[in-house]
């Protein structure tokens, strides 16, 4: 091969690598790294994307070499000369993929198991996913509708459903795991940042799928070691208010008084309404047969979507706050 033929396909790699380097730089493609597993998860993602990038540069420096070098010239219409392969090169570009191919996976094999790896103090706390929303039990036997996680500490979470398959998935943690009822599934977190971030449900799960949202509050472990030991922070507003957050009810319903605007359920503005319409006595006793035995009564315009293990999952105590509250709410 000539000179100038040399310098030309360098030439032609050394842009097609600039360019697809800026396009891998420029495009923000990942969330931050905000827990070591993620920085691990995308220090494989970058590994890949650097081979990815030089195979890349390799073949359209060949490929745009070919297409000018040995182009048809005009009234050309001879055949062109017979080949019968090459073996070396065919050796050669069987070997070096194969030796890429297999330092990608071990790669992904030790980041797979560093991942994995809680430990040996690890804080356990316990995801369970309904339609629509999420819940986290701690050892101390505290439930919340949001999660809380301490920096520089590993948390396992033991993730699980009461209904359909959902998928849990902190973006700037990058761990994700499906929750599957009857079954539990566990990730390891490791939070290196402080502050508050989306808990999203990866996984189609039914009308309430794009509503079913959290968030998760990393703090500094002194500040969660307390807490932790306060049993929490309680929610503003009335016990009820607490509930009905706690179990996604706004993911679903309209309740002007708790600011939810979900509409895939009946709006529970209108209660005082569609008590008197079911006339299935008083509006507490209503309300109350409605959240444990939703198709008891099937508002007119609507379908019955809504879990029949709220009166299980609820503490008694929990299940009367939330009553009052919507009854006083849908009277104000």
């Amino acid at each position: 091969m000539r000179r100038g033929s040399i310098i030309q396909l360098v030439a032609t790699g050394v842009v097609a690598a600039g360019i697809a380097t800026a396009v891998a730089l420029l495009v923000p493609w990942l969330p931050p790294a905000y827990g070591k597993e993620a920085q691990r998860i995308h220090f494989v993602f970058w590994f890949a994307t650097v081979i990815a990038i030089a195979v890349f540069a390799v073949v359209a420096a060949v490929l745009s070499y070919a297409i000018i070098r040995f182009r048809v010239r005009p009234d050309d219409d001879s055949d062109g000369p017979p080949t019968h392969g090459h073996t070396t090169l065919e050796i050669v570009w069987t070997a070096i993929p194969a030796v890429l191919v297999t330092a990608i996976s071990i790669v992904s094999a030790v980041v797979l198991a560093q991942n994995s790896h809680a430990g040996t103090d690890p804080l356990l706390v316990n995801v369970r996913a309904q339609q629509f929303a999420w819940s986290f039990t701690y050892p101390n036997g505290k439930t919340y509708g949001y999660l809380t996680l301490p920096e520089n500490r590993s948390t396992k979470l033991r993730i699980t459903s009461n209904d359909v398959i959902h998928s849990f998935w902190v973006p700037v943690l990058s761990q994700k795991q499906d929750a599957v009822p009857g079954q539990f599934n566990t990730i390891v977190v490791t939070p290196i940042h402080t502050g508050t971030f989306p808990v999203i449900c990866t996984e189609l799960c039914g009308l309430g799928h794009a509503l079913m949202r959290s968030h998760v509050v990393i703090m500094k472990e002194n500040d969660f070691n307390t807490w932790y030991r306060k049993g929490g922070r309680a929610a503003a507003g009335p016990p009820g208010l607490a509930v009905f957050q706690s179990n996604g009810c706004g993911s679903c319903h309209t309740f002007k008084p708790a600011g939810a605007t979900g509409n895939i359920g009946p709006d529970l503005d209108k209660l005082v309404q569609y008590a008197k319409q079911a006339n299935r006595g008083s509006l507490t006793q209503f309300i109350h047969e409605s959240i444990v035995n939703p198709g008891a009564y099937i508002q007119p315009g609507y379908q019955n979507l809504m879990p029949s293990t709220f009166g299980q999952s609820i503490p008694p105590a929990n299940l009367d706050q939330l009553v009052q509250y919507l009854a006083q709410g849908a009277k104000s």
